[in-house]
């Protein structure tokens, strides 16, 4: 199945982030010939004591006025500019204002049918790096279209060419929304004429640790590993096309810790990852596999849910 994206939908807070994850959202355009809807939302907020609140019932929050409105729209505009002139692509601007900024961002790329959001992560260090609670975030959890996280970190230039993805990392869980996203992954790959190489992360129940040296446990440990690669060459032999190469590969571990770890020894352009629903029983999202690899990895990190791949 071909990935379509016709419309890219990208938030931008005029942050150095948020530039590099408009480069990235154009270099996709180019490739797909999307058009692409670069939105800022301002937020409608109170001021209360120099802070910045978001209001209570009954509080008028703070409204843009016409010309902070035509100054926000003419600086959207000089975003594009550039973009505009070198990719004869259609790039729209779109200033919005909302109380909340992330359900803004998900209610237009709902109405607007965006196949694809692409926005930025913050720069920071740690567990800072996708902070609980940050726009970036909610929108991963709440957007039913794939989500394309570019951290500030990634590299200040992005290459233009169509073959800008050349390495792929696709970790697989055998979940529904794991396969869905392989699938989508392996098309991308093909399109991109690029690597893929398609990951299991086997982890082993902690509390067999300590039993390392008992007598069964390497027979166990081995078992469940021959299974592992067993599973993992069944699902890409029924879900990637002959047309597109795929490398295997197992490894015991945390999942998180591998995936970000052959990432950065493969150089991978890009993680692609199957996120599960959001729904009641995702509220373990936070010091999840997907949470840990969105917040800490260097490179861009593709999400799709498997109702976004039907």
């Amino acid at each position: 199945m071909p990935v379509r994206i016709h419309h890219i939908l990208c938030p931008i807070d005029f942050s150095e982030g948020s530039r590099r994850a408009l480069d990235h959202a154009v270099t996709l355009a180019r490739r797909y010939r999307a058009r692409v809807s670069v939105v800022h939302v301002y937020p409608l907020s109170i001021p209360v004591y120099g802070v910045a609140y978001t209001g209570p019932e009954g509080l008028q929050p703070v409204m843009l006025t016409e010309l902070d409105r035509q100054q926000l729209l003419s600086r959207l505009d000089a975003e594009v500019v550039e973009d505009r002139a070198a990719t004869h692509l259609t790039i729209e601007t779109v200033l919005d204002e909302a109380a909340n900024v992330p359900e803004a961002i998900v209610s237009r790329a709902r109405t607007t049918s965006a196949d694809l959001i692409v926005i930025g992560t913050h720069g920071r260090s740690g567990f800072e790096r996708l902070m609980l609670g940050s726009v970036a975030e909610k929108v991963l959890r709440k957007a039913a279209c794939p989500v394309l996280t570019v951290p500030a970190h990634a590299p200040d230039a992005v290459p233009r060419e169509a073959d800008s993805i050349r390495r792929i990392l696709c970790p697989v869980d055998f979940s529904s929304s794991s396969e869905g996203a392989l699938e989508y992954a392996a098309a991308l790959a093909q399109e991109a004429h690029a690597s893929l190489t398609v990951l299991h992360v086997l982890e082993l129940l902690p509390d067999l640790a300590e039993y390392a040296d008992a007598v069964g446990f390497t027979d166990y440990r081995h078992a469940r590993f021959q299974e592992a690669r067993t599973q993992l060459s069944h699902t890409v032999k029924a879900t990637v096309r002959e047309t597109c190469k795929a490398d295997e590969l197992v490894l015991v571990g945390r999942a998180y810790a591998e995936i970000l770890r052959v990432a950065g020894d493969q150089a991978a352009d890009l993680i692609a990852m199957g996120v599960r629903g959001r729904g009641t029983t995702d509220l373990m999202f936070f010091g999840s596999t997907t949470n840990h690899v969105v917040r800490a990895a260097r490179c861009p990190v593709l999400t799709i849910k498997a109702e976004s791949t039907r």
